[in-house]
This record gives C-alpha cells, structure tokens and sequence, in this order.
C-alpha cells in the first residue's frame, strides 16, 4: 500500500534524505519546515505537499495536519525529525537557551504528535518514528542540555510503544550515530554564548572534536533513510533502533557498564524493604 508520511524538518539534513528516500519509494510526503520556500524535493504534486510549519506553534502544527488530511485523506508514518543541538556545559547554558531547545526538541515533537494521533486512531494505523540520538542514550561532557531532551523523546517513545500497540500504531525512536549532515553546522548546532576556562578540559574537547568532525562524520545518511523504510515495512518494528556502528558500539559499552554496577552494588541497591 502506498503510504503517506509526515516528516518535520525536511528542508535539510536528514529530514530531505528521508523525504527522498520516501519518494524513491513510491511513497507520498507531507514535508514540513519554518519555510515552505525552502524544501526542494524531486517529486512533484501529486506526491509531495510542502508545508511551512514552525513545530512551537500548535496552531501552525494543527492547519499542517488538516491540510494533510485534505489532500492525502491519511498520515501512516510521522517522523519528528526537527530539532537542533546546543553545545556546552550545563554550568554554561542559560535558562533562555535551555528553554529554547525544549520548546523546539520536545515540546515541538510533542505538538505534532498530539495534532497527529487522532488521525492514526481514527485509521487504526500509523508509525510514529522519533529521531533521538546517541546522546539520548548516553550523555556526555558539552552535550549534558541537547541529550536531555533526547532522553526526554526516548521517554516518551516507550510510553508511546506501550500506550499506541493495543490501538495498531507503532512507536519507535531512532537512535543515530555520527552521520555526515548538517547537524554540526551553526546551522543546526548553537553553542552556549558562556565558556569557562574551567571546562577547557572536558567541554572544550567535545567544542574541538565538533569543528574537526563538521562533515567528516562516517555515516551515510541515504542508508539511514533506507533504514527507516525497512522498519517501517517490519511487522514488529522495535521500541529503539540503534543506526550506525558507532552507536550500536557506545550503547552496549553503556548496557555493559550499568549492568556491571548493578552487580557491585546489587546488596545495597536490595536493602531497602520494609
């Protein structure tokens, strides 16, 4: 059956590979960003409705999920996918920029989730597919603000798998490695307007590593969209997804080391009951 799929920031980056990929398909995309003017895909009319949509706003989320409705009469798969990083310590981050990627990264990804599932209760179908990151599984020096609210959409992902199965939709977020976009670009990556000499050892490093990496990242980012078809065609598709090497190889090292301190401190951790 030919889908139709709802893929926010999809002027650039992952968001436009995903939607080409789609296309590539045969699928139908409703794709979205601030500005409409802005996303160049190759299909034409009949497969693909540009949509500005700014993901804070829940009335501009809202006219964008009517107007989907409209002309495809269905949404199958919605891929939260707009969002932006913030690099720097958690010392270093002020409230107005800890606020700002909250609204964009969770609150946003929530808006359109909400706008959406009435849609996909009504069909009694539907894959909402949420881009996390490596971050959203392991935190680390300088990313401490952008990987909590990529735990928060894993969170949310979960309650999402186990509240949307019973009802035939699935859930599952999708956790990226390093993969040649965008995404360190100051286009996509703000870095706290504060820097402390007192984290020159640790944040500084990670500061270091993103201007020698910026487009030397190993993963490709076509193949990561082909992945996302393929799970979207699986009959059980997973809660997570890990996407990359490097990811799948920093998330056993996290497993391994948690499971190794429940082991050290499993008598203490059990002492508790009444």
């Amino acid at each position: 059956m030919k889908r139709i799929w709802m893929i926010t920031g999809a002027s650039r980056g992952l968001g436009a590979q995903i939607a080409e990929a789609v296309l590539a398909h045969r699928d139908s995309v409703v794709a979205t960003a601030r500005r409409k003017e802005s996303i160049k895909l190759s299909g034409g009319p009949d497969d693909v409705l540009a949509l500005s949509m700014d993901v804070t706003d829940e009335a501009q989320v809202q006219s964008a999920v009517t107007a989907a409705k409209e002309k495809f009469g269905r949404i199958d798969v919605l891929v939260n996918n707009a969002g932006y990083g913030l690099l720097g310590a958690i010392e270093e981050s002020s409230a107005e920029e800890i606020e700002a990627i909250y609204r964009t990264n969770v609150f946003g990804l929530l808006h359109v989730t909400r706008a959406v599932l009435p849609l996909m209760r009504e069909q009694g179908s539907g894959h909402i597919l949420n881009i996390s990151s490596l971050g959203g599984y392991q935190a680390s020096a300088g990313w401490g603000i952008y990987g909590s609210t990529k735990f928060a959409v894993e969170g949310i992902t979960e309650a999402l798998y186990a509240e949307l199965k019973p009802l035939g939709i699935h859930a599952t977020v999708i956790e990226p490695g390093f993969f040649r976009t965008d995404f360190m670009d100051g286009s996509s990556l703000q870095r706290t307007k504060v820097a402390l000499d007192a984290y020159s050892a640790t944040v500084g490093k990670t500061r270091s590593f993103a201007d020698e990496n910026n487009r030397q990242q190993p993963g490709d980012p076509a193949k990561l969209a082909a992945v996302l078809i393929q799970i979207v065609n699986a009959l059980e598709p997973p809660v997570r997804l890990q996407v990359g090497p490097d990811a799948v190889r920093r998330i056993e090292a996290k497993n391994a080391a948690v499971a190794a301190d429940i082991a050290t401190w499993r008598t203490l951790s059990e002492s508790t009951n009444l």
